[in-house]
Protein backbone atom coordinates (compact mmCIF):
# COMPACT_ATOMS: atom_id res chain seq x y z
CA UNK A 1 0.00 0.00 0.00
CA UNK A 2 2.60 2.55 1.19
CA UNK A 3 4.42 1.82 -2.07
CA UNK A 4 1.42 2.55 -4.39
CA UNK A 5 1.02 5.87 -2.78
CA UNK A 6 4.71 6.26 -2.86
CA UNK A 7 4.43 5.93 -6.69
CA UNK A 8 1.45 7.94 -7.14
CA UNK A 9 3.27 10.86 -5.15
CA UNK A 10 5.89 10.94 -7.69
CA UNK A 11 3.60 10.74 -10.71
CA UNK A 12 3.90 14.12 -12.69
CA UNK A 13 6.98 15.52 -10.56
CA UNK A 14 8.99 17.41 -12.78
CA UNK A 15 12.60 18.70 -12.17
CA UNK A 16 13.60 21.92 -12.86
CA UNK A 17 16.26 22.81 -14.28
CA UNK A 18 19.82 21.95 -13.59
CA UNK A 19 21.95 24.79 -11.33
CA UNK A 20 25.29 25.29 -12.80
CA UNK A 21 26.05 25.96 -9.07
CA UNK A 22 24.41 24.11 -6.30
CA UNK A 23 22.29 26.27 -3.69
CA UNK A 24 23.86 26.42 -0.48
CA UNK A 25 27.20 26.37 -2.66
CA UNK A 26 30.15 28.71 -0.94
CA UNK A 27 30.54 29.86 -4.41
CA UNK A 28 27.31 31.18 -4.57
CA UNK A 29 27.71 33.03 -1.18
CA UNK A 30 30.69 34.83 -2.46
CA UNK A 31 29.31 35.82 -5.57
CA UNK A 32 26.04 36.96 -4.26
CA UNK A 33 28.12 39.25 -1.74
CA UNK A 34 28.12 42.64 -2.98
CA UNK A 35 31.43 43.42 -0.70
CA UNK A 36 33.05 40.48 -1.54
CA UNK A 37 32.84 40.94 -5.30
CA UNK A 38 34.18 44.39 -5.24
CA UNK A 39 36.99 43.36 -3.51
CA UNK A 40 37.48 40.27 -5.94
CA UNK A 41 37.67 42.71 -8.70
CA UNK A 42 39.67 45.57 -6.66
CA UNK A 43 42.44 42.79 -6.43
CA UNK A 44 41.87 41.46 -10.36
CA UNK A 45 42.25 45.27 -11.40
CA UNK A 46 46.27 44.86 -9.68
CA UNK A 47 47.10 41.62 -11.64
CA UNK A 48 45.48 42.39 -14.91
CA UNK A 49 47.74 45.20 -15.04
CA UNK A 50 50.69 43.49 -14.50
CA UNK A 51 49.90 40.44 -17.20
CA UNK A 52 52.26 39.83 -20.00
CA UNK A 53 49.10 39.64 -22.09
CA UNK A 54 47.94 43.20 -20.99
CA UNK A 55 48.10 44.68 -23.54
CA UNK A 56 45.05 42.83 -25.16
CA UNK A 57 42.91 44.60 -22.99
CA UNK A 58 43.84 47.73 -25.09
CA UNK A 59 43.46 46.80 -28.24
CA UNK A 60 39.96 47.65 -28.03
CA UNK A 61 40.24 50.71 -25.81
CA UNK A 62 36.93 49.87 -23.69
CA UNK A 63 39.24 48.97 -20.87
CA UNK A 64 42.04 52.56 -20.52
CA UNK A 65 38.91 54.64 -21.13
CA UNK A 66 36.19 53.13 -18.36
CA UNK A 67 37.75 50.46 -16.50
CA UNK A 68 35.48 50.22 -13.61
CA UNK A 69 32.68 49.92 -16.09
CA UNK A 70 34.09 46.80 -17.93
CA UNK A 71 34.72 45.54 -14.23
CA UNK A 72 31.04 45.53 -13.73
CA UNK A 73 29.83 44.12 -17.59
CA UNK A 74 32.39 41.21 -16.24
CA UNK A 75 30.79 40.89 -13.03
CA UNK A 76 27.52 40.38 -14.77
CA UNK A 77 28.71 37.86 -17.08
CA UNK A 78 30.28 35.56 -13.97
CA UNK A 79 26.99 36.05 -11.82
CA UNK A 80 24.71 35.11 -15.15
CA UNK A 81 27.10 31.85 -14.93
CA UNK A 82 27.06 31.12 -10.73
CA UNK A 83 23.43 31.76 -10.53
CA UNK A 84 22.23 30.62 -13.84
CA UNK A 85 21.18 26.82 -14.84
CA UNK A 86 23.12 24.43 -16.53
CA UNK A 87 21.55 25.77 -19.87
CA UNK A 88 21.86 29.36 -19.57
CA UNK A 89 25.63 29.35 -17.84
CA UNK A 90 26.54 27.23 -20.75
CA UNK A 91 24.83 29.97 -23.45
CA UNK A 92 26.73 32.96 -21.32
CA UNK A 93 29.99 30.72 -21.91
CA UNK A 94 29.43 30.87 -25.71
CA UNK A 95 28.68 34.34 -25.77
CA UNK A 96 31.83 34.93 -24.32
CA UNK A 97 34.00 32.63 -26.63
CA UNK A 98 32.38 34.21 -29.35
CA UNK A 99 33.60 38.16 -27.97
CA UNK A 100 36.90 37.05 -27.60
CA UNK A 101 37.00 35.16 -31.56
CA UNK A 102 35.55 38.63 -32.47
CA UNK A 103 38.66 40.33 -30.69
CA UNK A 104 41.20 37.64 -32.29
CA UNK A 105 39.50 38.15 -35.68
CA UNK A 106 39.79 41.87 -35.50
CA UNK A 107 43.76 41.86 -34.27
CA UNK A 108 45.15 39.29 -36.92
CA UNK A 109 46.05 37.12 -33.82
CA UNK A 110 45.12 34.49 -31.17
CA UNK A 111 45.31 35.31 -27.77
CA UNK A 112 47.23 32.91 -25.66
CA UNK A 113 46.15 30.18 -23.95
CA UNK A 114 48.01 31.06 -20.72
CA UNK A 115 46.15 34.14 -20.86
CA UNK A 116 42.56 32.84 -20.28
CA UNK A 117 44.59 30.54 -17.72
CA UNK A 118 45.50 33.09 -15.77
CA UNK A 119 42.55 35.06 -15.58
CA UNK A 120 40.60 32.02 -14.52
CA UNK A 121 43.23 31.33 -11.97
CA UNK A 122 42.61 35.05 -10.66
CA UNK A 123 39.04 35.03 -10.38
CA UNK A 124 39.51 31.67 -8.25
CA UNK A 125 42.50 33.03 -6.53
CA UNK A 126 40.74 36.21 -5.50
CA UNK A 127 37.16 35.15 -4.39
CA UNK A 128 38.97 32.96 -1.95
CA UNK A 129 41.21 36.22 -0.47
CA UNK A 130 38.25 38.89 -1.00
CA UNK A 131 36.11 35.97 1.51
CA UNK A 132 38.80 36.01 3.69
CA UNK A 133 39.31 39.37 4.27
CA UNK A 134 35.46 39.81 5.71
CA UNK A 135 34.49 36.68 7.01
CA UNK A 136 37.42 34.70 7.67
CA UNK A 137 39.31 31.53 5.57
CA UNK A 138 37.52 28.72 3.84
CA UNK A 139 37.19 25.15 5.31
CA UNK A 140 39.19 22.69 2.66
CA UNK A 141 36.10 21.35 1.28
CA UNK A 142 34.79 24.72 0.52
CA UNK A 143 38.16 25.54 -1.14
CA UNK A 144 37.62 22.31 -3.33
CA UNK A 145 34.20 23.44 -4.16
CA UNK A 146 35.62 26.49 -5.43
CA UNK A 147 38.19 25.30 -7.73
CA UNK A 148 36.09 22.30 -8.84
CA UNK A 149 33.06 25.07 -10.18
CA UNK A 150 35.64 27.92 -11.77
CA UNK A 151 37.72 24.28 -13.48
CA UNK A 152 33.54 23.79 -15.07
CA UNK A 153 33.96 27.60 -16.22
CA UNK A 154 37.09 26.90 -17.38
CA UNK A 155 36.55 24.03 -19.44
CA UNK A 156 33.36 26.11 -20.74
CA UNK A 157 35.54 28.50 -22.28
CA UNK A 158 38.29 25.73 -23.75
CA UNK A 159 41.17 26.43 -21.26
CA UNK A 160 42.79 22.69 -21.51
CA UNK A 161 44.52 20.86 -19.32
CA UNK A 162 43.30 22.20 -15.54
CA UNK A 163 44.83 20.62 -12.91
CA UNK A 164 42.69 18.08 -11.21
CA UNK A 165 42.24 19.54 -7.61
CA UNK A 166 42.40 22.68 -5.37
CA UNK A 167 45.96 21.52 -3.84
CA UNK A 168 47.94 21.27 -7.97
CA UNK A 169 45.94 24.31 -8.57
CA UNK A 170 47.76 26.37 -6.30
CA UNK A 171 50.76 24.86 -7.45
CA UNK A 172 49.91 25.56 -11.07
CA UNK A 173 48.59 29.31 -9.98
CA UNK A 174 52.16 30.00 -8.36
CA UNK A 175 54.18 29.18 -11.80
CA UNK A 176 51.70 31.09 -13.67
CA UNK A 177 52.05 34.24 -11.48
CA UNK A 178 56.25 34.04 -11.84
CA UNK A 179 56.09 33.43 -15.37
CA UNK A 180 53.67 35.82 -16.74
CA UNK A 181 53.32 38.90 -14.49
CA UNK A 182 55.81 41.84 -14.98
CA UNK A 183 55.58 45.41 -14.60
CA UNK A 184 55.19 46.96 -18.15
CA UNK A 185 54.28 50.73 -19.62
CA UNK A 186 50.38 49.05 -19.86
CA UNK A 187 51.10 48.45 -15.91
CA UNK A 188 51.42 52.78 -15.68
CA UNK A 189 48.71 53.31 -18.38
CA UNK A 190 46.03 51.14 -16.85
CA UNK A 191 46.95 52.67 -13.04
CA UNK A 192 47.01 56.02 -14.57
CA UNK A 193 43.40 55.20 -16.21
CA UNK A 194 42.08 54.12 -12.49
CA UNK A 195 43.42 57.45 -10.96
CA UNK A 196 41.71 59.21 -13.11
CA UNK A 197 38.20 57.93 -13.15
CA UNK A 198 38.35 57.16 -9.10
CA UNK A 199 39.82 60.59 -8.08
CA UNK A 200 42.70 60.50 -6.21
CA UNK A 201 41.46 59.96 -2.36
CA UNK A 202 39.21 56.81 -3.90
CA UNK A 203 42.76 55.96 -5.94
CA UNK A 204 44.48 55.55 -2.74
CA UNK A 205 41.95 53.79 -1.10
CA UNK A 206 41.98 51.66 -3.57
CA UNK A 207 46.10 51.26 -3.40
CA UNK A 208 45.63 50.29 0.00
CA UNK A 209 42.59 47.50 -0.44
CA UNK A 210 45.03 45.81 -3.05
CA UNK A 211 47.67 46.09 -0.62
CA UNK A 212 46.12 43.55 2.00
CA UNK A 213 44.40 41.37 -1.28
CA UNK A 214 47.01 40.46 -3.21
CA UNK A 215 49.81 38.00 -3.27
CA UNK A 216 53.57 39.12 -2.29
CA UNK A 217 54.55 38.55 -5.90
CA UNK A 218 51.90 41.16 -7.19
CA UNK A 219 52.22 43.61 -4.26
CA UNK A 220 56.30 43.62 -4.54
CA UNK A 221 56.04 44.09 -8.55
CA UNK A 222 53.22 46.65 -7.93
CA UNK A 223 55.11 47.66 -4.94
CA UNK A 224 52.28 48.11 -2.79
CA UNK A 225 52.47 48.99 0.86
CA UNK A 226 50.40 47.23 3.66
CA UNK A 227 49.39 50.23 6.23
CA UNK A 228 48.33 48.43 9.69
CA UNK A 229 46.09 51.59 10.42
CA UNK A 230 44.02 50.39 7.28
CA UNK A 231 44.40 46.87 8.15
CA UNK A 232 42.54 47.64 11.55
CA UNK A 233 39.71 49.45 9.58
CA UNK A 234 38.90 46.88 7.55
CA UNK A 235 38.43 44.71 10.13
CA UNK A 236 36.17 47.49 11.92
CA UNK A 237 34.26 47.34 8.71
CA UNK A 238 34.02 43.53 8.16
CA UNK A 239 32.25 43.73 11.73
CA UNK A 240 30.00 46.34 11.26
CA UNK A 241 26.27 45.65 13.01
CA UNK A 242 24.67 48.37 10.66
CA UNK A 243 22.96 46.43 7.71
CA UNK A 244 22.09 50.04 5.84
CA UNK A 245 25.48 51.74 6.76
CA UNK A 246 27.33 49.53 4.50
CA UNK A 247 25.47 50.61 1.28
CA UNK A 248 26.09 53.76 1.75
CA UNK A 249 29.94 53.36 2.42
CA UNK A 250 29.68 51.61 -1.10
CA UNK A 251 28.59 53.93 -2.93
CA UNK A 252 30.84 56.90 -0.92
CA UNK A 253 33.70 54.59 -2.37
CA UNK A 254 32.42 54.68 -5.92
CA UNK A 255 32.17 58.20 -8.02
CA UNK A 256 28.28 58.75 -8.54
CA UNK A 257 28.21 57.48 -12.23
CA UNK A 258 28.55 53.79 -10.77
CA UNK A 259 25.77 54.10 -8.26
CA UNK A 260 23.65 52.57 -10.33
CA UNK A 261 25.71 49.48 -11.26
CA UNK A 262 26.06 49.13 -7.37
CA UNK A 263 22.43 49.06 -6.86
CA UNK A 264 21.86 46.36 -9.28
CA UNK A 265 25.24 44.50 -7.80
CA UNK A 266 23.64 44.49 -4.46
CA UNK A 267 20.04 42.94 -5.98
CA UNK A 268 19.88 39.53 -4.87
CA UNK A 269 20.11 37.15 -7.88
CA UNK A 270 17.34 35.46 -9.33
Amino acid sequence: MSSTISSKTNVGIERGPREFVARGSVVRKIWGDPEVVLLIFAGSAAEFALNRAVDWLFFTGRIPSDPFGRLFSTVRYAREIVFADEEAARRTLARINAAHAGVEASRGQTIPEWAFRDVLYMLIDYSERARRMLYGPLSRREREELYAVFRRVGEGLNVKALPPDYESWRADRRAHMERDLAYGKHTALLYDSYRRHLGEWRYQLLLQVQALLVPERVRRLLRLKQRAVFSAAVEVYASLPLPGLRPLLRRLLMQPRYWGEVAELERAPA
